[in-house]
């Protein structure tokens, strides 16, 4: 079957159906689409998972943990939803809508802008240090000292707990595990049964700012070891077996793309995400370094989401994703969810904006009419973002260094 054949067979039902508003037939002829496809790639497709060929593999029970961004996160996230450069994204964003629509070959330079202006928004929903550079601009610098009162260098007073409330989550999530705390009449001897935290992160330096500004400072009692980018192939066997061999060492540090493939850590039993990939398998990936044969605890998940950021809107791409390989590949053919994609605009919009807009849109129902027109080309655009790049080659690809000097000036 050509690929013109399975658009016009499987795609072009199953995308009406995705529509929210679609009508009883797109969504029957959706239905039976799906249903069509599911038994098409059941004979070639074999999907056991871990509870079925592992009966006795103790629980894994994920935990979503919302934080609310901090003031100065706030504020440089109205920054950046007020800026010139949002107001140019969506004008490229538009022309490259119209010109799919009309098979035109679209502008480079709006792809470019959005993965620069996402990479933003995730970098700062982890730490605003993540996105101000070693020299903040004098306007920037002025926006935060209205938050950051009393202190001549805005740098370093953004090193403060208060300022990344994930710090904080995670601070509290070590005490809870009994990790970093002075135990009344411990002669130093590891208690029994402690709890041992492997912590994942997307990017290196964001495990800097946990190293420095929370075990360094807050919780100096925390031992612990770190596997990233940085440390030599032939030396990570080393760390992991250390940390598997020595119940002293209270956490790991990790990063995704290093620590989420091929390892065993079943000698943790509790697991924290501080950042989240785009892909939900390489999340689950990073879980199953615990959650697998070796294991003898409950195994707990804990994940980090900035509430009312772009973070909320990437975990909820993730559960559709998810959703939709369960209903492909499993036995039970589930439903496909439907997922509302009004505007690829939205994703820099802080969920209050959202529901604002949304209150004052009941007032005129005739601007929904128009909304509906432009979302096909914004659900072609969307759905380019299930084959995204590793984190190392947005990187390369599109500089975040450029794109702050912009927004900056």
């Amino acid at each position: 079957m050509g690929s013109s054949e399975f658009q016009a067979t499987y795609g072009k039902p199953l995308l009406a159906a995705r529509d929210p508003k679609c009508s009883a037939r797109d969504a029957e002829a959706g239905a039976l689409a799906m249903e069509a496809l599911h038994k098409q790639v059941m004979p070639f497709l074999l999907r056991r998972t871990k509870g079925e060929v592992l009966l006795d593999l103790p629980e894994k029970i994920i935990q979503d943990r919302y934080c609310d961004l901090s003031p100065v996160q706030l504020k440089l996230y109205e920054r950046f939803s007020n800026s010139d450069v949002k107001r140019e994204i969506s004008t490229l964003v538009k022309v490259e809508e119209s010109s799919k629509m009309e098979e035109t070959d679209p502008p480079r330079k709006a792809t470019s802008h959005v993965f620069q202006a996402l990479q933003y928004l995730l970098k700062l929903c982890s730490h605003p240090l993540l996105v101000l550079g070693e020299k903040p601009s004098e306007s920037l610098a002025c926006l935060i000292s209205d938050v950051v009162s009393g202190c001549p260098d805005i740098l370093s007073a953004l090193h403060e707990l208060e300022h990344s409330p994930k710090l904080v989550a995670l601070k509290e999530i070590l005490e809870e595990c009994g990790i970093g705390q002075d135990m009344p009449g411990s002669d130093g001897d590891t208690a029994v049964g402690q709890h041992r935290v492997l912590i994942f992160a997307q990017h290196r330096s964001f495990l800097d700012i946990i190293e420095k500004d929370l075990f360094h400072t807050h919780m100096k009692n925390v031992t612990y070891l770190r596997l990233d980018g940085s440390v030599e192939p032939e030396k990570r066997f080393d760390i992991v077996k250390a940390f598997n061999s020595d119940p002293t060492i209270d956490a790991l540090l990790l990063t995704t793309h290093v620590g989420g493939l091929g390892l065993n850590l079943t000698s943790a039993d509790t697991l924290v995400f501080m950042e989240h990939d785009w892909n939900p398998m390489k999340d689950h990936q990073a879980m199953d370094r615990a959650h697998r044969l070796g294991q003898r605890k409950v195994v707990n998940v804990h994940r980090l989401i900035m509430r009312g950021s772009l973070e909320e809107k990437v975990m909820s791409l993730q559960n559709f994703k998810v959703s939709v390989a369960n209903a492909v590949i499993n036995a039970e053919n589930a439903s496909l969810k439907t997922m509302n994609t009004d505007q690829l605009l939205d994703l820099f919009t802080p969920a209050q904006t959202i529901r604002k807009d949304a209150a004052s849109s009941k007032d005129s129902a005739g601007s929904v009419d128009e909304s509906m027109s432009g979302r096909k080309g914004l659900k072609a655009m969307l759905s380019g973002l299930e084959e995204l790049w590793d984190q190392s080659q947005y990187e390369e690809e599109y500089n975040l260094n450029q794109f702050l000097a912009k927004l900056n000036s």
